[in-house]
């Protein structure tokens, strides 16, 4: 049986479940073009659009599976900055790693910081023994997040009728710390 999402400290970071709060800033964040130049699900959607893959796909995976992508807080700031954490792929039949931030929190290493900690979750409490991430081989910033993790480049894939390069870590060690 599933258990419940996590709520995960770090130590600038909070990364909890989803709330219906976060449909607003959510969706604000995709209305970047540059926050949602290389996320390869459509970037911008309507508010309606981004209330159902809230409510339903990650609310859903939390049900379904017990973890999935978590809401990214600043401690003692923002309590919304974007989104982090693993989500099972079912065409896939794999666990991904994906994070979005909006544009005023790249560059600080925040990204590395809220992933390296869902890492850290999938190998230590869900045991996994492997996961991916795909990414568009131009998100440069994006591939260089996973390589600081120690992802390794496995294969290109085509996700939504795009053609993405999928890494993988399948040694939880390998990470740099």
């Amino acid at each position: 049986m599933p258990h419940s999402p996590p709520i995960i400290e770090t130590d600038r970071l909070i990364l909890r479940p989803f709330q219906m709060e976060d449909i607003g800033p959510s969706y604000e964040m995709n209305l970047d073009a540059e926050v949602s130049k290389y996320t390869g699900d459509g970037g911008v959607v309507s508010k309606e659009e981004m209330h159902r893959r809230i409510t339903e796909d990650v609310m859903g995976d939390y049900a379904k599976y017990g973890y999935g992508r978590l809401a990214v807080a600043v401690k003692g700031g923002p309590s919304f900055i974007g989104f982090c954490g693993l989500k099972y792929l079912d065409d896939l039949k794999e666990v991904d790693l994906g994070y979005r931030l909006m544009k005023a929190y790249w560059g600080k290493g925040l990204a590395t910081e809220a992933a390296k900690a869902c890492v850290a979750y999938g190998f230590e409490a869900l045991k996994l023994a492997r996961m991916i991430a795909l990414v568009l081989p131009e998100n440069v910033a994006s591939v260089r997040v996973l390589e600081k993790l120690g992802f390794q480049y496995e294969k290109q894939v085509e996700e939504e009728g795009l053609v993405a390069d999928q890494y993988e870590l399948v040694n939880f060690k390998s990470i740099q710390y």
